[in-house]
């Protein structure tokens, strides 16, 4: 089979990808693994790391970057959202508040499915909502195991700090209290891809009065057994 598309600059790309996969390369190993003349491999390499499809290791080689994987967690977007309805209405059922399943888009996060607290008193987020990455436990959660320039970049501004999202990290799972919208609270967890990324967030957001102000007490277990459930889903279909 000719693994040639015609494109030129295209296919010499995918060879450094392709070469890459096996591991870290300097820029001669990568010239061996290619065929490519040393001066097409390093153009090649930095282009590709401007892009963040190849990135640098410790002592400089070349390894494969972070946006394969946000890629290839997008690619997986459909497989999370057939699996979240079912999943978030068990949530909303079992803590009796509205559930929701956020993504991260750039310096927003958007909800891409919920299910609403069916009477009462509740905290609406319709699907769709583009919603800022600088407050709210869903936030924290989809920044905390962020890279360090991208969080570091991420906390100028946010209602959070490094400290919070440290403590995130240690229990894996955030709560916030009026942190997003005076009077609501909400407690997340993180889903992950098969990489073991964190790709989306599963949230539960009330009012404080019902919430308390430790809503983590009340919902944690079972906001993280709703993302469990997803993860498990989105590896299984890996």
């Amino acid at each position: 089979m000719d693994n040639t598309s015609g494109v030129g600059v295209l296919d010499k790309a995918a060879l450094v990808l392709s070469a890459l996969e096996s591991g870290p390369a300097t820029l001669a190993g990568l010239v061996g693994a290619t065929g490519l003349a040393r001066p097409t491999a390093h153009r090649l390499a930095v282009a590709l790391e401007h892009h963040r499809m190849v990135a640098r290791d410790m002592q400089g080689r070349f390894i494969l970057g972070p946006r394969l994987a946000e890629l290839a967690a997008a690619a997986g977007e459909d497989r999370l959202l057939a699996t979240a309805g079912p999943v978030l209405t068990h949530l909303r059922d079992v803590t009796g508040e509205s559930a929701q399943l956020y993504r991260r888009q750039g310096d927003m996060r958007i909800c891409v499915a919920a299910a609403e607290r069916l009477s009462g008193l509740r905290d609406t987020v319709p699907v769709g909502s583009t919603l800022p990455m600088k407050a709210g436990s869903a936030a924290q959660v989809l920044m905390a195991w962020e890279e360090p320039e991208r969080l570091h970049r991420g906390l100028q501004g946010a209602r959070f700090t490094a400290t919070a999202l440290s403590g995130v990290r240690r229990r894996g799972w955030a709560q916030s209290i009026g942190e997003r919208e005076p009077g609501v609270a909400s407690v997340s967890a993180p889903v992950r891809g098969p990489s073991n990324r964190v790709v989306a967030s599963v949230s539960v957001s009330g009012p404080i009065e019902r919430l308390t102000r430790h809503p983590g007490r009340m919902h944690a277990q079972a906001v993280i057994d709703a993302a469990a459930r997803l993860t498990d889903a989105l590896r299984r279909g890996n």
